[in-house]
């Protein structure tokens, strides 16, 4: 029983300094490069970072003040936690993404910004990374005459910092950034996956492989039954790939209970995946979407949707979608996207 008490004390403890390990299909790396303002929103860009946090890293004083931090008296380095899935992207990949943000000899000075707290620094949880670390460090050295000024550390604690420096760049656009914003677009497209072609079978085809109301919906542009149709109700998480071309369309994480009978989205996964038209049919006036590929009738889209995701409805028949469980998303030629379905 004693042991049970020390080790959930050691748990909490752990949570309360913000260095609780991660989830199983989770890592963890800490960087400082300047800012955390640009350096939090660059990060966040990458395919395969679940989450970024900016805080203070390796302080001398508990839980610092920015006030505190700025004074230069806590030994704190303006720093992003970053949890990442490291079977889409691994650490020497975050590295390199890392270091273009930065100039790696510059000591305690990044961009317009000067002090201890803005130096540059990667911290580690696990020492299982620090062979990566030092062999990425050593590659960059070749590039440069100066000695390599990135400090590398165990991460002793971590502070997250006030709320208004979280996701500063999403709240204040035009918000001041040492990094080129050119470097954003770069982040995002860094490891995207690679855009397979998807194309629409011929009508004899289209014929044998759906059924009779599959054609009818995605070929006629009718309409299946409300509340009697495959996924109006389905709740794991996974994929929806038009039936006609296997293009994915949307995933659970947007899907949610309009209550109306068909399956419901707040968004498709992109939207130049889907194409809208003026829809004047049966006396009404609605806006019909179809799949730009597969030019397969999927439904229609509302404006009556959840306004804390947009405010769309996308309302789509089930006969015009496969669904993908997640567990099978990989077998099935889909792996790059399991990072949408949350």
């Amino acid at each position: 029983m004693k042991h049970f008490i020390i080790l959930v004390i050691l748990m909490i403890s752990n949570i309360f300094l913000g260095v609780a390990k991660p989830m199983k299909n989770q890592a963890e790396i800490y960087f400082a490069g300047g800012c955390f303002w640009g350096t939090e929103h660059f990060l966040k860009q990458i395919r395969g970072v679940e989450s970024t946090q900016a805080g203070y890293a390796n302080s001398i004083v508990d839980n610092p003040s920015y006030e505190q931090v700025c004074s230069g008296k806590t030994n704190a380095a303006e720093t992003v936690k970053v949890v990442y899935d490291p079977e889409v992207v691994n650490l020497t990949l975050l590295l390199d993404l890392y270091f273009k943000t930065i100039d790696p000899t510059s000591l305690n000075r990044q961009g317009n910004d000067r002090g201890t707290q803005y130096r540059t620094g990667i911290y580690y949880t696990d020492k299982a990374d620090v062979p990566v670390i030092n062999q990425a460090i050593q590659v960059l050295a070749t590039q440069y005459r100066s000695p390599i000024a990135i400090e590398v550390k165990p991460l002793t604690n971590f502070y997250p910092a006030e709320t208004y420096h979280q996701d500063y760049l999403d709240k204040n656009p035009n918000g001041y950034c040492h990094i080129n914003p050119a470097l954003f677009e770069m982040a995002r497209k860094a490891n995207a996956p690679q855009t397979k072609s998807y194309q629409k079978p011929d009508d004899a085809t289209l014929r044998k492989k759906l059924s009779a109301e599959q054609y009818a919906v995605t070929q006629k542009s009718a309409t299946e039954p409300a509340f009697h149709n495959e996924y109006w109700n389905e709740h794991r998480p996974g994929i929806y790939v038009d039936i006609t071309t296997g293009e994915p369309l949307f995933v659970s994480t947007d899907k949610f209970d309009s209550g109306c009978g068909w399956p419901s989205f707040s968004k498709p996964i992109q939207k130049d995946l889907i194409a809208e038209k003026k829809d004047s049919s049966y006396g009404m006036l609605r806006t019909e979407v179809r799949s730009k590929s597969g030019d397969a009738h999927l439904g229609h889209v509302f404006t009556d949707g959840p306004k804390d995701k947009g405010g769309l409805r996308y309302c789509i028949n089930s006969a015009s979608l496969r669904f993908i469980p997640k567990e099978k998303m990989k077998e099935e030629g889909y792996g790059e996207y399991l990072p949408l379905v949350k």
